[in-house]
């Protein structure tokens, strides 16, 4: 394969302790989702898993599993989020009203 059907990106993965960058070259066309995979980094950290559930960026940006990559990509492999903030500002506010409800009247 000649350096004119490959590509030079990064995959990286973090967690609040510990990150890891791995770079790699890939055949063009490959996708975010399938240099993810490529990276090894489900293999380090035992806890990841990458499929098609995965959320993944480039760049800070979130981006489609079937985004073609392009030269100096950095696709990031983003962790679940442990609470939706859309709930919490829901539970915040019903807790709000509850108070409100709940004071009496002067």
């Amino acid at each position: 394969m000649s350096d004119a059907e490959t590509i030079s990106i990064e995959v990286v993965y973090a967690m609040p302790d510990q990150q890891s960058i791995v770079k790699l070259t890939v055949p063009q066309g490959t996708t975010a989702l399938a240099a993810a995979q490529q990276s090894g980094l489900d293999k380090q950290f035992d806890d990841l898993n990458i499929n098609e559930d995965s959320r993944l960026g480039i760049f800070g940006q979130l981006t489609a599993l079937t985004r073609v990559l392009r030269d100096g990509d950095r696709v990031e492999i983003y962790r679940p989020l442990l609470a939706d903030p859309k709930e919490i500002r829901k539970e915040r506010a019903a807790r709000a009203k509850a108070r409100r409800e709940h004071q009496p009247d002067d």
